[in-house]
């Protein structure tokens, strides 16, 4: 909408419909004034906009106010307590109540069966393996693949999502044992003389810790959630996602080649723990042949039975689980030839049959690990919603953001109470669950019933499972993140922006490690966006023949501007950090030096008054009286000989207030447009300094004698901080 002069005279103004400026399908113009416009030029604009739009109806501000005022009392309703109030709240925190009244058990059951069995298999080595890179004892993997997996069931929105251990949340949880709770800490003398690490008092401070990690972060979670802060994870992009899963990858990677050599090395961890690398180096000639080898037939043949599961995944009623398959065959075998004793192969250890009753974490931690678990929350919800968005897409149903948020935090809050660490979504075990037939969270419930028997009865026979088997096993599943770094062809093609977020994102984590590396991500993808916002495209819009479209007439040939205006846009909104990139744009896409024109023209202004003062001494000199009559002197233009002064009687009955003098009367070239056009389509908020340099802009442009209108203004409702925009709207054209 475009509100032209509505009526003959100074002041008049109005709203009409008129067709779109740029992308826009409206615009709007705020308090419009034609001031010194010929009458043509007025029509001519007017029969532009209307030309294929009907007469409406002119509403003023007010006007339009009240109608606005009276449509929402009318559409207002009272607010109060209900039971279906309460039934609606109990639903959404707890959606299995919505569903599984539903649950179509003839058509669904078999293949959630199916697919929880198959889900179960996978988290039983997964959960060994991302426990051991965690740092913690292996039956603590298998209690995250029990607890979080079934609460998940109450709570989740996602019926296609594999909550349990993933690696890149390990890692991140690992880095932290490491580094508060470090091996060192549990030397004791062997015989006087060697030193070894008391691995039982090692695990169950580091236990304790995690836990308390894990409580913190499913607060974390939960806070965000209830607080509607679902969008937080808008602020970590795709490729800052990518580029941080990757290089966590590289971590993992090097964190697991001490066990695929065999090799003792120094924990380490913060920035440049990568580093530590080169100290593996060093004593690779110590390798331990026996554990290579083991962990480079498991590699082998686990990397081949997966080919072959994707090449025959249509003619395959379920995948091949390798993995449990290679823990079990190499279990035995390490129990039969006893790999321990005659080839020092390192092995799981005991692991505990049953559940353990829930302890209470070590608050004490809580000011050391808050910035960490803050992390972990971010990046394990980040993770899971984008798998959960993806899966809901594809099969037509919506995953509620915010309560993910919750379900992912209860699921860490409480399974933190059982010794469990931070879970987040494994992409692995999501895609076969979907691929497998699994149809609901019901799949999620028979995978936990799997781990549980594990712990109960089974977990205790993989006491002798050779470590190198497990770290095997994380690394064949890094082949998937590891090819995201074709993620760096399609980013060069496509956006360089994007391209340089994932490069930082990826090196920033690299060097920094984990949590560091997220914070400086996180800062160098807002700085991106500011960059941007800083730097937009500025145009001048000229309308295509025979439509309704406006297109940069630098970029479009058959794009011709109105003539005498102006239409200036904007790719990006304006506020304090680029409004006078703005102001300064607007000047020079304008074709004219606008400081300059001012320049001479208070120059000239200045010249004429130090005339007019010279006139009057004269004057006074001369001592002439006025008789009879009394006036004013007045500046006028002598087209031929230029600016002059001359003294013009009126007579008493008269008054009239001395004229401005315009550029044509003071010899100064006048612009060849009467109007500018700002295009406000991509502005969503204005603040305080926008509003001072928009005010500069109106009082430039008006020196020259050159009108400024707004259009595509949004509405009142539309913008933050609306009170000062109301204030630059209507005083701003009124000021000429």
């Amino acid at each position: 909408m475009v509100p032209w002069a509505s009526g003959a005279g100074k002041g008049a103004s109005g709203w009409v419909d008129a067709p779109g400026l740029g992308n826009a399908a409206e615009l709007s113009l705020v308090s419009l004034q034609w001031t010194g416009i010929p009458e043509s030029q007025v029509g001519m604009a007017a029969d532009m906009a209307l030309s294929h739009r009907g007469p409406r109806e002119v509403l003023s501000e007010a006007e339009l106010e009240e109608v606005a005022c009276a449509q929402l009392h009318s559409c207002s309703l009272p607010t109060r307590c209900s039971g279906s109030a309460a039934k609606s709240l109990l639903f959404r925190f707890l959606p299995f109540l919505r569903w599984l009244p539903r649950y179509p058990i003839k058509d669904w059951l078999l293949g959630d069966i199916v697919s929880g069995f198959s889900v179960g298999i996978m988290h039983l080595p997964q959960g060994l393996a991302y426990a051991l890179l965690a740092g913690l004892p292996p039956v603590t993997g298998l209690y995250s693949s029990f607890y979080p997996v079934f609460l998940y069931f109450f709570f989740g929105t996602s019926r296609h999502n594999s909550v349990g251990p993933f690696a890149v949340i390990s890692v991140m949880i690992g880095s932290l044992t490491e580094s508060l709770v470090p091996s060192e800490n549990f030397l004791q003398s062997v015989n006087g003389s060697n030193a070894t690490v008391n691995e039982e008092l090692r695990d169950a401070a580091r236990v304790e810790l995690v836990a308390t990690i894990t409580v913190l972060t499913g607060i974390f979670q939960v806070a965000l959630g209830l607080l509607q802060f679902g969008f937080v994870v808008t602020y970590l992009s795709d490729p800052l996602v990518r580029g941080y899963t990757t290089a966590a990858s590289v971590h993992v990677l090097v964190s697991q080649l001490k066990n695929v050599f065999g090799v003792s090395q120094g924990e380490n961890s913060g920035p440049l723990s990568l580093f530590t690398v080169i100290d593996l180096c060093k004593k690779l000639p110590d390798t331990n042949v026996g554990t290579l080898v083991t962990a480079i037939i498991a590699m082998v043949a686990i990397l081949i039975v997966k080919e072959l599961n994707h090449k025959f995944a249509a003619k395959l009623p379920m995948p091949i689980p390798i993995e449990l398959i290679t823990i079990i065959v190499s279990t035995g075998i390490s129990y039969g030839v006893n790999l321990k004793d005659k080839f020092g192969i390192s092995v799981v250890g005991n692991i505990p049959s049953g559940l353990k009753p829930p302890v209470v974490p070590n608050m004490s931690y809580f000011g050391q690990v808050a910035g960490n678990a803050f992390a972990i929350a971010v990046v394990g919800y980040a993770i899971c919603i984008s798998l959960g968005k993806i899966f809901a897409l594809k099969h037509g149903y919506k995953v509620d953001s915010n309560q993910e948020l919750i379900a992912l935090g209860l699921s860490n809050f409480l399974g933190g109470f059982f010794q469990c660490f931070a879970i987040s979504c494994s992409m692995s075990r999501s895609l076969v669950q979907e691929s497998t037939g699994g149809n609901s969270q019901v799949a999620g419930v028979i995978a936990s019933l799997v781990i549980l028997v594990t712990i109960l009865k089974i977990g205790e026979l993989f006491r002798d499972l050779p470590k190198a088997i497990l770290a095997a096993i994380i690394i064949v599943n890094l082949k998937g993140m590891f090819k995201q770094f074709k993620d760096l062809r399609t980013l060069w093609k496509s956006n360089k922006v994007d391209l340089l977020v994932w490069v930082v994102t990826f090196i920033a984590t690299l060097m920094l490690n984990l949590d560091i590396g997220l914070a400086v991500s996180v800062a160098f993808g807002l700085l991106t966006v500011i960059f941007r916002s800083q730097l937009p495209h500025y145009s001048i819009l000229g309308r295509i023949s025979d439509t309704d479209v406006y297109r940069d007439v630098v970029e479009y040939e058959m794009a011709q501007e109105v003539p005498g205006v102006k239409i200036f846009r904007s790719s990006s909104t304006i506020y304090f950090a680029n409004v006078e990139l703005y102001a300064e744009a607007l000047k020079k896409k304008s074709g004219i030096d606008v400081d300059r024109l001012i320049e001479k023209k208070k120059k000239a202004l200045k010249k004429l008054k130090k005339q007019q003062k010279k006139l009057e001494k004269e004057r006074a000199k001369r001592k002439k009286p006025w008789s009879n009559h009394t006036g004013s002197p007045s500046l006028f233009q002598n087209a031929e000989n230029g600016p002059g002064l001359s003294v013009i009687e009126l007579n008493a009955g008269e008054s009239s207030a001395p004229s401005e003098p315009t550029l044509q009367s003071l010899g100064l070239p006048k612009p060849s447009f009467y109007a500018v056009i700002l295009d406000f389509s991509p502005v969503s908020f204005v603040d305080t300094v926008s509003i001072k340099i928009l005010k500069n802009i109106f009082r430039d442009f008006q020196e020259i004698e050159v009108d400024v209108f707004v259009a595509s203004c949004p509405g009142e409702g539309d913008l933050q901080g609306h009170e000062p925009w109301l204030g630059m709207a209507t005083p701003l054209a009124q000021s000429r």
